[in-house]
């Protein structure tokens, strides 16, 4: 038997940082002998991962009550419910009310109902589970959205985080603050669609809206970073952060997606391949240091080798450096799924290209930094990130948590050398 519940997460870092907020609700309501599993939904490998991790985990912890939730539990709550190690499957939403871990605790698992999963396009509030926090003791990760308004045709994630949902500047900013005095050097803004933060608050404000105010707001707040968003979304504000604000890191991931026209239209994407040429060019412009991430789909439904090749190119057009690339698999309720598929091995051998010259756009970036001094954040004593979130490493012992100023020698593979 185990005391304490043992939490496995899957997926992306909202995911991980409501992992921690569960961890936090599992502990005050006194839950034990238990494993929580939170799944991912993003491909059907995801789902793939988070069956074998329910089986692998009844087989260590026999005795244990399994709980699933997260995405895949949300979208499909009974292909989880099925599955004989599994006592109760719980969807996002409930994941995150303090009555059902109450409901937990104890010997009561076994007594509660199997499958607790409402309906996620309901829910139109974000909800009050804000932990102060979640990352390592340097960077702090907070959420300030949850959900998406859109419909991309390859995307289940709507279907299993619901409609946009906006935290409230004032009570994001609380949290920034409490953060920085427990002495936090970096906070990253995180959401589903974080672009769309605002839209459903009074007078609808903007993404760049709530940068300024945090930044006017925090003063002694070091960096702030910005994960993923979607470059046709940005506003005024945030460019004029971008290009004033030396606190704002330069460094943006993009969902991309594609870079062909077609496959772009016929993926419902807002933006057009010039439209992401153009914006990384403007925000180059106004801050020359800026680097860029993307995430990019191989072999999307009917794609041929030219349009492959255009995604292919528009990595050396936007001069991306860290790509997240995605081979497609089909996800049963989107409209993708029933569009005509590319073969397996051609998908296969896409993405691996993709990964080569992500490869070779990362090496191309480390070496142009040598030589150069860089504002560097610890996160261990011999290992930190610079602005753009290259890692650099240390062969003498710093403060973990602290900014060093520090002068690059060299590479070593993808690593950054002092």
């Amino acid at each position: 038997m185990i005391k304490a519940p043992i939490f496995s997460n899957h997926g992306c870092r909202l995911n991980a940082y409501e992992t921690a907020a569960m961890k936090e609700l599992a502990e005050q309501a006194g839950v034990d002998n238990a494993v929580v599993i939170n799944t991912c939904a993003v491909t059907s490998e995801a789902v793939r991962k988070a069956k074998q991790d329910v089986r692998r985990q009844r087989r260590t912890n026999p005795d244990a009550k399994i709980i699933v939730t997260g995405c895949a539990a949300q979208t499909n709550p009974a292909a989880f419910a099925e599955m004989a190690e599994v006592d109760v499957v719980i969807g996002n939403t409930e994941k995150m009310d303090p009555k059902v871990w109450q409901g937990f605790a104890g010997n009561l698992i076994g007594l509660t109902e199997p499958v607790q999963v409402d309906d996620i396009m309901s829910v139109t509030e974000t909800a009050g589970h804000l932990i102060d926090g979640f990352g390592t003791r340097s960077r702090a990760y907070v959420q300030v959205q949850n959900g998406c308004d859109h419909r991309c045709t390859f995307c289940i994630i709507p279907y299993g985080r619901g409609n946009s949902r906006s935290v409230p500047a004032g009570v994001v900013v609380n949290q920034i603050k409490r953060l920085v005095d427990k002495g936090f050097n970096e906070i990253v803004l995180t959401g589903v669609d974080l672009t769309s933060w605002g839209a459903d608050l009074p007078s609808a404000p903007k993404l760049g809206d709530l940068v300024m105010r945090i930044l006017r707001l925090v003063p002694d707040l070091p960096r702030l970073r910005i994960s993923s968003i979607d470059s046709i979304e940005v506003d005024e504000n945030l460019m004029h952060a971008i290009a004033t604000e030396a606190r704002l890191m330069p460094h943006l991931h993009l969902s991309l997606q594609h870079g062909d026209d077609l496959i772009l239209k016929r993926m419902k994407r807002r933006h057009l391949r010039d439209d992401a040429i153009h914006f990384c060019e403007e925000a180059r412009k106004v801050r020359p240091d800026m680097t860029f991430g993307a995430d990019i789909i191989a072999g999307f439904p009917t794609e041929t080798d030219a349009m492959f090749e255009n995604s292919l190119k528009l990595v050396d057009d936007c001069d991306l450096t860290w790509l997240h690339v995605f081979p497609y698999s089909p996800r049963p309720g989107t409209p993708a799924a029933k569009m005509p598929q590319v073969a397996g091995p051609t998908i296969k051998a896409r993405a691996a290209k993709l990964r080569a010259a992500g490869e070779a756009q990362v090496t191309k970036h480390l070496t142009a930094q040598v030589g150069r001094a860089h504002h560097i954040l610890m996160e261990n004593p011999r290992m930190g990130r610079t602005e753009q979130f290259a890692e650099v490493v240390f062969d003498t012992d710093q403060i973990e948590s602290s900014i060093v100023e520090a002068k690059i020698k060299s590479v070593a593979d993808t690593q950054l050398v002092t």
